[in-house]
């Protein structure tokens, strides 16, 4: 009997695995395809998945595969610099595609001990008081305390559980797809900008390697979405908006997304509970779904563990949802909101050029750019400190930095004082003395995925508030 299954073995499943193994839970992950997708729907990782993966000491191999890009224009494409006085050391967009995220995250789960099954496909699921019985297509049935669906929008895991996903359908669809291109780089260019003035959804240009990235409105190419695009619909689609195919052959892959919105009515049921796409789905404008499924495996995988193994204190898996629910519900509204602004109707570009009038303000294009890049998230955790709820930025300590202390996925307790202590708590969270000229508070409380959980100077205090996230004292 397994601890935890996954169902997908995407970014979410995938760090979900991990970060479940870094507490020593049995976990499987499960993926219906026989190999990795070759298809790049995401093209890179904002500022707070960046810190997640620095929190795990996983960063430089991204760094390293990947190449640093300045934020400004990712809200709708406004074109604004990028905005100053960001509170992360990672202001910057990396430009990472998602194969390469994928393999990485799957290298690292298989490396602390996540077992992951390709051509597994989960077709039947029911549970009981004591674990979940999940079926596959060849008839296998596994046991599990707990399962979480990751997979993607079309969720067999949300279906099967009867979830409601309620939301707005699809009225736009688009081409997305790698191709190489007939015409010089210099005419695509030419092309481009000028189909752009009027309709921002439009665009190719160059992907590396002699081949471009395309993507083009494409409303009723296709009654069936879940069928792939030809060449010869790519074809017909550009030469519609841009009155030229450009010569495109020799496809890499092609696909198609659409502006369908939804979000699940509730993350769990039981011992089920659900993750990144397969709990909502939103047109991919500003880079966020990748972003967000990680995201929300990072909140879930400590709380899940602490579940199987035996600590949680009451309510903190049923704390997924109320906390991820609402950020999930922002970013749905924020793409709404971005595919608005792209719009080429007369009344949607009126509002375009205000909005960018407003971006002028260095204050609204920072608040709209921690949207998309998901560092201004705070969670209600009650009355408190400015700083309760919010996810702590990496600081230099005497030690080294912040980030580089929670490898291991535990509580940390970070102390100016040296008078506190965790007594009765130190197999779950570090207490680690140190002075730090960026923490203008005496003390922060850290739970494993990095948000500040309690703030103060006070032992008894913090005697009060350790358990609402890390159970009982041991001894």
């Amino acid at each position: 009997m397994f601890d935890v299954i996954i169902a997908g073995a995407g970014p979410t499943g995938l760090v979900l695995a991990a970060e479940l193994r870094l507490h020593g839970v049995h976990v499987l992950v499960l993926e219906k395809e026989t190999e990795p997708t070759t298809v790049v729907r995401a093209l890179g990782m904002h500022a707070r998945s960046i810190e997640v993966m620095d929190q795990r000491g996983l960063l430089e191999r991204f760094l390293a595969l990947g190449m640093p890009y300045p934020l400004g224009g990712f809200f709708a494409g406004i074109a604004k610099i990028s905005p100053e006085r960001l509170d992360t050391t990672h202001g910057y967009v990396l430009g990472i595609p998602q194969p390469v995220v994928e393999r990485l995250l799957a290298e690292h789960a298989v490396g602390v001990g996540a077992e992951v099954r390709r051509g597994c496909a989960l077709v039947a699921l029911s549970q009981d008081d004591h674990g979940v019985t999940a079926e596959l297509a060849d008839g296998t049935q596994l046991r599990s305390r707990y399962l979480v669906g990751c997979d993607g929008g079309r969720s067999t895991v949300r279906k099967l559980l009867g979830v409601g996903f309620p939301g707005e359908p699809a009225g736009l669809e688009m081409l997305l797809g790698e191709m190489e291109v007939g015409v010089p780089p210099e005419e695509v260019a030419s092309v481009v900008a000028e189909v752009r003035k009027t309709d921002m959804r439009f665009g190719i240009g160059p992907f590396g390697e002699g081949v471009y990235r395309a993507v083009v409105p494409a409303d009723g190419v296709a009654e069936d979405r879940s069928v792939p695009p030809t060449l010869d619909d790519f074809k017909r689609q550009l030469r519609m908006f841009a009155g030229t195919d450009f010569g495109v052959h020799s496809p890499r892959w092609l696909s198609r997304f659409s502006d369908a919105t939804r979000l699940a009515e509730r993350y769990r049921v039981g011992r089920v509970l659900l993750a990144g796409d397969a709990a909502h789905v939103h047109p991919p404008w500003g880079g966020q779904g990748l972003n967000l499924g990680i995201h929300e495996a990072f909140n879930l995988g400590w709380k899940l563990a602490a579940e199987v193994r035996g600590w949680a204190p009451e309510g903190l898996l049923d704390s997924y949802h109320t906390e991820r629910h609402p950020v999930a519900r922002d970013v749905l509204d924020n793409t709404r909101a971005q595919m608005v602004l792209l719009s080429p109707e007369p009344g949607p570009r009126s509002v375009r050029r205000l909005v960018a009038e407003l971006m002028d303000f260095e204050e609204v294009n920072r608040y709209l750019i921690e949207k998309i890049i998901a560092i201004g998230v705070r969670y209600d955790l009650g009355d408190g400190h400015d700083l309760l709820g919010r996810r702590m930025r990496d600081l230099n300590l005497e030690q080294g930095r912040l980030y580089e202390l929670m490898h291991g996925g535990r509580g940390l307790l970070l102390d100016r004082t040296g008078l506190l202590s965790v007594e009765g708590w130190a197999d779950r969270v570090d207490h680690v003395v140190d002075v730090s000229e960026e923490l203008d508070v005496p003390a922060v409380l850290l739970r494993p995925d990095g948000h500040v959980a309690w703030a103060g100077d006070d032992q008894q205090d913090l005697l009060d508030h350790i358990p609402r996230w890390f159970g009982a004292a041991i001894g």
